[in-house]
């Protein structure tokens, strides 16, 4: 079947599936289905008043299934043939002698193995060195193959020969990243291509030992945790999973053990649970969050490949722009939304805080996600109620029978019943997703919050696996959109003050927003003149001297001061609540004696003022100056030296006019 007749075909799908859905929803349908520029990638969508489908990732779907039955599956690649390969290694030095060294295959029955490593900057073969490499003069030809990269290879070969293989894929040759369209495709097909392979290779080349280490080594393994580096690059976390036989060697090509003897130790390096390693992700109830988790300590040399890494983990696919940085990140969550019903996509924790964007700019936000459950609707409104039942909203009145607890209040029995019926009715709203410019929506249980009418707790359907209660995030409503903002470390116990509302929210997904910050630039070089130094700040690091807070949300950053010599502290809290910039200085107790009780001191410190942040923006409002407390006036002669500048805010503030 040629390409064209694929893409009539492709086509033809799409319009079936265009009808179909109008004949499933016949009354958007008859509000009026339109065709136009999809905002968020160059495609189609169908869309009605109420929501739209873009046909780039249902086209894409398409294809693959019109591929697979033309009998271009996913596996069609360029493999090494091995026998080949070893030929020409031998027969080297003897001149005209052509080895056809790289094919192009398709069968879906074929048998190959397949090769995952580090990869050495400057030591790898490219494709281009690997076909041409008899064609090369004498001297290109040596330096090639002294090339630790190309030993690899050879060494590579002669296992897959041993373990009766015609076949081998190893990324660094058989890949001609001169076209970025087959990069895309390969990167595209990769986790397809480690699943299908009969055997994965997995070359340790940090690891002397001909046992695998069992414990982490942290003296000669500093900048991998203590573990082989292969399992802290971002591109390895696919190749682990995929293949079902994964056999480790170790820097000599010795074998040191397999995937499935080794599970109980790979569990402890990645997190990774045993089942999923021995079996792969085919029929686990796995939830987006605790996926990427796994991914959170990883670490790739471009910024987008920690996005184009995981598109084979979630099984989504989405076109390579190699500069497009962080971004890369947010369109694969898209991707992923459109795919799958899972709120735990947006239960990453912001650590430092910031407001914004509802998706997560890096993996490793996730990386305390490891425990959390996805929930289905139907189970929802259970996990609301428990959540209620934990804040004890509603004046809870409870007779005790044999030791049992029973609520005897009616009309909180009345909402609870009501508050579940709500749950289970709008089953079909929690599990849709519709992307557009104006943002995610989604339907979700919101808490009114006691700090501000913009401020909401919205639940969302998943759990920790510890705990019954579902997990909450904290948002604000702001002109026309609705960002994420930090939680407060301890919300879990902090009491509700209301019961949930159901909502549709349009949830920000836009990385800019810049405005909502202000950037100050701290002075305190008169501080140093009286021998006190700056140091730690919590918990946002300065930039030199220049600290961004946001407006939008109730933000505060603590920066601790300290002389030595006098064995005396201050700590400095500089934040908004509500809009009104505020600062506020304590002096500290028991002058610490290492450098790393300094982050306790400004934590602590951070935790104490931020509890009363609505009391300082108040004093700071009416007195137009820091309030000092009793316990401070030995070192008001520093203070009175320090202050700050800012671009908007804040313009007199110590007793110093700017």
């Amino acid at each position: 079947m040629s390409d064209d007749e694929k893409e009539i075909l492709c086509l033809t799908y799409c319009l079936v599936f265009s009808i179909s859905w109008a004949i499933k929803y016949p009354r958007r349908a008859a509000t009026g289905l339109r065709i136009q520029l999809c905002p968020l990638c160059p495609s189609l969508e169908i869309r009605d008043d109420h929501s739209s489908i873009c046909l780039s990732s249902y086209r894409a779907k398409v294809r693959r299934l019109v591929d697979y039955f033309a009998g271009s599956h996913a596996l069609r690649m360029k493999l090494l043939h091995v026998g080949n390969v070893l030929k020409r290694e031998e027969d080297i030095q003897h001149t005209g002698v052509e080895y056809d060294v790289i094919k192009e295959l398709g069968d879906k029955t074929m048998r190959y193995a397949i090769l995952s490593h580090r990869w050495k900057d400057g030591s790898e073969v490219t494709y281009k060195e690997m076909i041409g490499l008899t064609k090369m003069d004498e001297r290109k030809k040596v330096e090639v193959r002294k090339r630790s990269g190309y030993q690899k290879i050879i060494k590579c070969c002669e296992q897959a020969m041993k373990d009766d293989f015609e076949w081998l894929w190893i990324d660094t040759c058989c890949i001609d990243k001169r076209s970025s369209a087959e990069l895309s495709e390969a990167i595209n097909s990769m986790y397809q291509w480690y699943q299908g392979a009969q055997v994965c290779y997995a070359y340790l080349n940090d690891i002397k030992e001909s046992i695998f280490p069992t414990e982490p080594n942290p003296e000669t393994l500093r900048e991998s945790n203590g573990w082989p580096e292969w399992f802290m690059r971002g591109w390895t976390l696919q190749e682990l999973i995929a293949p079902t036989r994964i056999e480790f060697f170790n820097k000599e090509w010795a074998p040191v053990g397999n995937k499935q003897r080794l599970a109980p130790i790979l569990k402890d390096i990645t997190n990774i649970p045993c089942d999923v390693l021995r079996d792969g992700l085919a029929g686990k109830r796995l939830s987006v969050a605790r996926i990427m988790s796994w991914a959170a300590h990883r670490k790739t040399a471009r910024v987008e490949d920690r996005a184009y890494s995981l598109m084979g983990l979630f099984g989504v696919n989405m076109p390579m722009v190699y500069g497009e940085g962080k971004k890369a990140f947010r369109r694969l969550q898209l991707e992923i939304i459109r795919e799958f019903n899972d709120h735990s996509i947006f239960a990453w924790w912001l650590r430092p805080s910031r407001a914004g964007s509802v998706l997560a700019d890096d993996p490793s936000v996730f990386r305390d996600c490891g425990d959390i459950e996805k929930v289905e609707p139907d189970e929802f409104g259970d996990k609301l109620v428990k959540l209620i039942e934990l804040h004890r909203l509603g004046n809870p009145w409870y007779i005790t029978l044999n030791s049992r607890k029973i609520s005897t209040n009616p009309i909180r029995q009345c909402r609870l019943a009501w508050l579940k019926w709500r749950a289970r009715a709008l089953s079909q709203q929690l599990r849709t997703f519709t992307i557009s410019n104006a943002g995610i929506q989604v339907c979700l249980p919101v808490i009114p919050l006691s700090d501000s009418p913009s401020h909401f707790r919205a639940i969302l359907a998943c759990t920790y696996s510890h705990g019954s209660h579902p997990v909450t995030i904290d948002i604000v409503f702001s002109g026309s959109g609705i960002y994420r903002i930090r939680s407060d470390v301890d919300n879990i116990g902090e009491p509700f003050e209301a019961y949930p509302n159901f909502r549709t929210l349009h949830l920000a997904h836009n990385q800019d927003v810049s405005e909502k910050w202000c950037k100050f630039t701290l002075d305190d070089q008169h501080a140093s003149y009286h021998g006190f130094t700056r140091c730690s700040t919590h918990p946002h690091k300065f930039t030199g001297d220049t600290v961004a807070l946001s407006f939008l949300i109730d933000d505060l950053v603590v920066v601790v001061y300290a002389n030595k010599d006098a064995r005396s502290y201050f700590a400095v809290g500089l934040g908004y609540y509500l809009g009104q910039g505020w600062v506020h200085i304590v002096y500290g107790g028991h002058f610490p004696t290492q450098d790393v009780e300094w982050q306790h001191v400004a934590s602590r410190a951070h935790h104490q003022m931020w509890h009363a942040r609505a009391e300082h923006a108040q004093n700071m409002s009416k007195q137009g100056r820091a309030h000092l407390t009793r316990d401070a006036h030995f070192i008001k002669w520093a203070i009175s030296e320090l202050w700050l500048t800012s671009s908007n805010v804040l313009a007199a503030v110590m007793g110093h006019a700017e």
